[in-house]
């Protein structure tokens, strides 16, 4: 079903002002899953078009149908970072919405191919859109195992993993899951010598992912997690520039 995302936004905010009811938890859902798909793309364009990132994967040099191929990968990640957050175990928020959750979780691949059809792609296109979308998160899903044993020699690999350490692990796997598997696609498995474009795709989504995590759990994360988040950003800011900066010398 089609829907003017700005004008459904005015509506819900006058909600309580004039008396109006809440719309059903179906027409909720597909609001929400509308402006997170909305998040999505945003996002994945911002990287696209980030200078850091195309000189770290050589996007430039790329013909065009190499460089959509990649915003594709991208705008996939977005959608099944978020579908993955909102099935995540330790997602803090009230029991009563877990049912809501997992009508938005499906409602989320609707949106995307619902604004695809606004835009006017073709109807083959689309349906390449929905079975592209399936595909990616039946393999992410699969592979949120193997994730977190990479995401542990991952970080392991300066020090020894602390409680804290895996604890963070479990709570960022589902950015990391995607992370590694979109790298992998953009690069169609030939990653060897893009370890830097693998690290900042990682930071990008996680930021990603925390914020919809944030917004899901009602604007907040607990003390603690949110006190790692701003710390573990901090430490990746810092690597970063370093790593890029030697990069950019040699």
């Amino acid at each position: 079903m089609s829907m003017n995302l700005d004008e459904e936004m005015k509506a819900l905010k006058k909600i309580g002002s004039d008396g109006a009811s809440l719309p059903s938890p179906q027409k909720m859902a597909m609001i929400t899953a509308a402006a997170l798909d909305q998040a999505a793309t945003s996002t994945a364009l911002t990287l696209f078009n980030d200078k850091t990132y195309i000189k770290l994967t050589d996007l430039s040099g790329m013909n065009q149908l190499e460089q959509d191929r990649i915003l594709n990968e991208l705008i996939l990640a977005g959608i099944i970072v978020i579908m993955l957050t909102l099935e995540a175990p330790d997602l803090r928020t009230r029991h009563d919405l877990k049912e809501y959750f997992r009508l938005l979780k499906d409602e989320v691949p609707k949106a995307h191919l619902t604004q695809l059809k606004e835009l006017g792609i073709e109807k083959k296109h689309i349906k390449l859109w929905k079975k592209l979308i399936e595909m990616r998160y039946d393999e992410y899903v699969r592979e949120r195992l193997d994730a977190r044993s990479a995401a542990m020699e991952y970080e392991s690999q300066e020090k020894p993993l602390t409680a804290a350490d895996l604890d963070g692990i479990h709570m960022y796997l589902p950015a990391f899951t995607v992370a590694v598997g979109c790298h992998h696609h953009i690069f169609r498995g030939k990653t060897e010598g893009y370890d830097l474009a693998f690290k900042y795709l990682m930071k990008k989504l996680s930021r990603f992912y925390v914020t919809v995590r944030a917004t899901l759990e009602g604007g907040h994360l607990t003390p603690v997690n949110r006190a790692r988040v701003l710390a573990r950003h901090f430490i990746n800011d810092v690597k970063d520039w370093w790593e890029i900066g030697r990069a950019g010398k040699s």
